[in-house]
């Protein structure tokens, strides 16, 4: 009795789904879940049956336009103005991001997915048009990202997607060692670390500085400052390639950041939890 009651406040959004689900795990036995997982699988299908069903003719005529819009564009994209083109990658991008965002109310995957897809669209598109149209400097493929970095970084705080803030941070720093690997000649070992390590103490002061307001963008400013911790190493591997000396770094900051993240342990992990 009380597991169909559960049902009837599931199938009369009397209570939250999740709530429901909650209850029926104290209280259905192992028959019970799994005839009512079949039920929901069966129940799935039937919704979506009796959606096409009772589709209106409007509701099939817009479905199948936009489809046919989608088609067209992806097949005559190449031929389309540069303006043109810009503007379908920016308008796509955005109606995702409006459409993740809807999606998020009823399912954070779902929402986070269209959410990535967004993203994903305006840097794939970027390059293409790059490629496209033969800009061979990589100075355009670099300001793409940088501008993509940027993108992500809002994104991610404001509709409060930690994984997609921490990727623009990551790829502010791509940008960055671009830039360092272009217009600096044979750097000295000790400028590797000047180059990298006060972005470790900057970004380990803005974590200090936002975990009270703001713990998730605490977070990732403290992710990221541990990165750009190991980063003059991973640069200098990538420009000098590896060496005893550079092993022996590498050996002494694993050892010194664990030996700090333990001491520290009661300071830092109320910045970030």
């Amino acid at each position: 009795m009380i597991v169909q009651e559960i049902m009837h406040w599931r199938r009369n959004r009397l209570l939250p789904e999740q709530y429901c689900d909650f209850l029926l795990n104290l209280y259905a036995d192992e028959e019970e879940q799994a005839q009512l997982k079949r039920q929901g699988s069966l129940s799935a299908t039937g919704k979506a049956i009796d959606a096409i069903q009772k589709a209106t003719g409007l509701q099939w005529f817009l479905t199948l336009g936009t489809f046919t819009l989608i088609s067209i564009i992806v097949f005559y994209f190449s031929r389309f103005p540069l303006i043109m083109q810009m503007a379908i990658i920016l308008i796509g991008s955005i109606g995702l991001l409006w459409i993740g965002q809807r999606l998020r109310n009823k399912s954070e995957t779902t929402g986070i997915a269209a959410i990535g897809i967004a993203m994903l669209l305006f840097l794939g598109g970027g390059l293409y048009i790059i490629d496209f149209h033969e800009w061979e400097h990589m100075l355009w493929k670099v300001g793409l990202l940088f501008l993509c970095s940027l993108l992500w970084i809002g994104c991610g705080i404001l509709l409060k997607v930690p994984l997609l803030h921490l990727c623009g941070w990551l790829a502010a720093l791509l940008v960055y060692g671009w830039m360092l690997y272009t217009y600096t000649e044979e750097p000295k070992w000790f400028e590797f670390q000047l180059y990298w390590l006060p972005l470790t103490g900057i970004f380990i002061w803005c974590c200090w500085f936002f975990h009270r307001s703001k713990k998730n963008i605490a977070a990732v400013l403290f992710v990221v400052g541990i990165v750009c911790w190991f980063l003059p190493e991973g640069y200098a591997l990538l420009v000098d390639g590896g060496s005893m000396l550079l092993q022996l770094q590498l050996l002494i900051k694993i050892a010194t950041s664990g030996a700090m993240l333990f001491l520290l342990r009661r300071r830092w992990m109320v910045w970030v939890i």
